[in-house]
C-alpha cells in the first residue's frame, strides 16, 4: 500500500518527538527549530506552570552548563537539564511570552525603544564576557521582547556555533570581539531610515574588518550610545561643524533664547535712547 507524502511526513514528525517518560514534564506543542535542536512549549506537572523545553543532540549537553551560568536579568533562566530515554539533551527553560526582535522591529517602535532594545542586549553580552562566555550567533531571532518590555538574549551558543550571515563577524576565531560585531549589526539591524549618521557610525565602528579596531567591549559601544541620546560628540564619527554647531545650539535652546532676548531688549533701550 502507498503511503501519501503528507502521511510520511506526520510519522516522521511524531517519531522525532522527545520521549518524556521519566521527567516532569508533558509536551504541547513545538515554538521552533533550528540547527542546534528544537524548542518545545511543554508543562511542568509538579509546579503546574508552562517552560520552554529544548531538546538537542548530546554532543552539545555543555550547552545548558553554559548558560546555567549566566544569571542576568536579560538572559532567560534555567530551571533544569538532562538526558532523555533516547539519549538526546534537553534543558528547561523560563517560556517567555512576546515577539522576536525580528518581529517586533516591523512595528510602531520609537527610536529611544529601540535603542534600549540594544543597551539590555549589550548589557546582557557585556556580563557573559566577564565570565568567559561568548554568544557565537546574536540575531534578531535570538533576542525576544517581553510583554511587558523585557529583553531577553536566547540561544547561546556552542563551539559548533559558526553564527548567522549578516550578523556573523569575519573573524577566524570567535571571541567577545565577534559578539561586539554583532551587536553593531544588531543596532544596524533596528535603525530606521534616515538613520542618525552618529548612530550609523557606531554600528560602523562594531562591524570593523580588523577585531582591534571595534570597540574592546560592550560597555565602550553602549558609553557612545549614551553620548548620543544626551547630545553629545560620540567618538565613532567625525562629526562635521555644522553639525557640532546644530548640536550646540539644540543643547543650548534656552539659553540662546536668553541671549538673544536680551540682545533685542539692549538694542531696544539703545533705539529709543537715541531717537
Amino acid at each position: 500500500m502507498d503511503v501519501s507524502d503528507p502521511v510520511l511526513d506526520h510519522l516522521r514528525h511524531v517519531a522525532a518527538l522527545p520521549d518524556l517518560t521519566g521527567t516532569r514534564y508533558e509536551l504541547e506543542s513545538e515554538i521552533g527549530r533550528g540547527g542546534m535542536g528544537v524548542v518545545y512549549r511543554a508543562r511542568d506537572r509538579q509546579l503546574g506552570r508552562p517552560v520552554a523545553l529544548k531538546v538537542f543532540d548530546s554532543a552539545l549537553a555543555g550547552e545548558a552548563q553554559l548558560i546555567a551560568q549566566l544569571e542576568h536579568p536579560a538572559i532567560v533562566p534555567i530551571y533544569e537539564a538532562g538526558t532523555l530515554p533516547d539519549g538526546r539533551a534537553f534543558y528547561a527553560m523560563k517560556l517567555v511570552a512576546g515577539a522576536r526582535l525580528d518581529r517586533y522591529a516591523a512595528g510602531p517602535a520609537s527610536l529611544a525603544e529601540r535603542l534600549r532594545i540594544i543597551r539590555r542586549t549589550g548589557e546582557a553580552l557585556g556580563f557573559a564576557h566577564r565570565r568567559g562566555v561568548i554568544h557565537r550567533d546574536l540575531k534578531p531571532q535570538n533576542v525576544m521582547v517581553g510583554e511587558f518590555g523585557e529583553v531577553y538574549v536566547m540561544d547561546w551558543g556552542v563551539d559548533a556555533v559558526a553564527g548567522t550571515p549578516g550578523f556573523r563577524a569575519p573573524d577566524a576565531r570567535l571571541d567577545a570581539r565577534s559578539d561586539i560585531y554583532a551587536l553593531g549589526a544588531l543596532l544596524l539591524f533596528l535603525l530606521r531610515a534616515p538613520a542618525p549618521p552618529a548612530l550609523r557610525a557606531i554600528a560602523g565602528k562594531a562591524m570593523r574588518a580588523d577585531p582591534a579596531a571595534r570597540y574592546p567591549d560592550a560597555a565602550a559601544l553602549l558609553a557612545d550610545m549614551e553620548r548620543f541620546q544626551e547630545g553629545q560628540a560620540v567618538e565613532a564619527w567625525p562629526e562635521p561643524l555644522w553639525h557640532r554647531l546644530r548640536r550646540f545650539a539644540s543643547r543650548n535652546a534656552v539659553l540662546l533664547w536668553l541671549l538673544a532676548a536680551y540682545a533685542g531688549v539692549k538694542f531696544v533701550l539703545f533705539f529709543l535712547r537715541n531717537f
